[in-house]
């Protein structure tokens, strides 16, 4: 039997050096920047560039396709394997203790934005079939490494690469978690619009909060004019002292400005996180507010503050098999020019539908005057345990982790690995090891991410060898 850990060491330094190379690269999806030249804006193409430069150095057949989403190839055969990873990261947001695109190394573990999602689990998997292709494994199968560059927003890469290549045979993406990812929660964003109206006594001038649909909102910030500024700023002054958030107030020429800081997580799990947003309407929620302004902190502060399941919305749902719905309330921001916009992201497990949770979430926001419309969705997916693939990769972690109790999973997360009929999510986090992805310090430990290229060495060996 290969020893496979002993050849993933053997790969390290040089593993190293390639992703923080990669890392080094803020490729967050810029629309703002974006070209014809480069759609999604001009870092997510620098560093498909740079990925194919390096996989064309090492022997592999490479194609760009559009700036969206490249490929490196190698083996051949009838059936193609495909191998999903991504090269856009989440921005950065504040809170971290080093430059997040200045990766370093402390304690065994390797900080930066991307360690852990999706760049350093991408490149032990990729290092992983470079190690076989270089000692000369006769393929069975066309194993294609593919790259989008665009998962953390809305796909549009690997959308345009199953437009115009073949559909694989089966695959895995190295973008989640061990030990297997056989299904995967539906999802779809309700996407809210409150009016902007304002009339009440004390007045909402703007509020900000939340970066993306699927981070759990890290910092919230409002301006408010209010009748009796020195009591606001005592209630807010006990509101964060008994609460697990930090907080300031400060006065300014334009109003009092409140500014909460919560915790950021993945918004596939958003109990892990501290919602700054809902904790900052919550406060605003005892002060008169009306209008839109009052509907929009109301909505906030009462029916999202901390109800991740719809449990407030008589809205909870739980499959046997795929587990509970959950929701983030991802972005919330309102201003007096356009009002205020909320985005619901659901991971949904098989039994319900977007319909049914637009019509469950209108309930509440019809009499607020909140108007809902749905934003894509994704369907819940799922491969039977007994398929041939899961039945391999959990051979190849057990093999490699001496952990007999592994069991495949059901996760909200959602993965490339679900764009296959036969696909799965595959690592590269570790079950003991904190999932820091999404979130202000972001971290791998080193030693999981080479005893991650030695699973992967093992799994992509039976899965082109069997």
């Amino acid at each position: 039997m290969t020893e496979w850990l002993k050849a993933a060491q053997s790969q390290e330094k040089d593993y190293l050096n390639d992703l923080v190379a990669l890392m080094k690269i803020p490729s967050v999806r810029d629309d703002a920047a974006a070209t014809d030249e480069y759609p999604l804006g001009p870092r997510p193409a620098q560093a498909l560039k740079a990925f194919l430069e390096m996989a064309d150095q090492d022997g592999f057949k490479t194609k760009n396709i559009d700036n969206l989403v490249g490929y490196a190839e190698c083996g051949e055969g009838d059936e193609t394997l495909a191998i999903l990873a991504h090269l856009d990261v989440m921005p950065a947001g504040k809170g971290w203790d080093t430059d997040p695109f200045d990766p370093v190394i402390k304690d065994g573990n390797l900080y930066g934005r991307g360690a852990s999602d999706d760049k350093g689990p991408g490149m032990a998997a990729y290092y992983a079939l470079k190690y076989l292709k270089d000692q000369g494994v006769k393929f069975n199968k066309r194993v294609r490494f593919i790259v989008g560059t665009d998962e953390e927003s809305n796909w549009t890469g690997m959308h345009r690469y199953f437009e115009v290549e073949p559909a694989p045979t089966l695959g895995f993406s190295p973008d989640a978690e061990f030990p297997v990812i056989n299904g995967e929660k539906g999802q779809v964003s309700l996407l809210l619009n409150v009016p902007a109206t304002n009339e009440g006594p004390n007045q909402l001038k703007h509020f900000e909060s939340g970066l993306r649909f699927n981070m759990v909102p890290r910092e919230a910030v409002a301006l408010v004019t209010v009748n009796n500024l020195q009591k606001v700023e005592d209630d807010f002054a006990r509101f964060v002292a008994e609460n697990p958030i930090t907080g300031e107030a400060e006065e300014t020429a334009d109003g009092l400005k409140l500014t909460v800081i919560g915790k950021a997580a993945h918004g596939m799990e958003p109990e892990k996180g501290i919602n700054a947003g809902t904790y900052l309407a919550n406060f605003l929620d005892q002060y008169d507010f009306a209008g839109g302004a009052g509907s929009f902190i109301h909505f906030l502060g009462h029916y999202l503050h901390l109800d991740t399941r719809m449990d407030k919305f008589d809205g909870s749902f739980k499959d046997p098999v795929m587990g509970e719905l959950t929701m983030n309330a991802g972005i919330l921001n309102f201003t007096t020019e356009d009002g205020g916009d909320i985005n619901m992201n659901f991971r949904f497990p098989k039994g319900i539908t977007p319909d049914q949770l637009e019509a469950t979430v209108k309930k509440v926001t019809d009499p607020l005057g909140i108007s809902v419309k749905q934003g894509p969705a994704q369907e819940p997916h799922y491969v039977d345990p007994a398929d041939p693939i899961v039945k391999t990769l959990m051979t190849a972690y057990i093999d490699q982790t001496g952990d007999q109790t592994a069991k495949p999973e059901v996760v909200g997360g959602g993965t490339y690995g679900r764009l296959m009929k036969r696909g799965v999510a595959f690592g590269a986090l570790m079950p003991n090891t904190p999932n820091t992805m999404h979130q202000a310090n972001e971290f791998q430990p080193v030693a999981d991410l080479i005893k991650s290229m030695a699973i992967y060495m093992e799994a992509i060996n039976d899965l082109v060898t069997d």
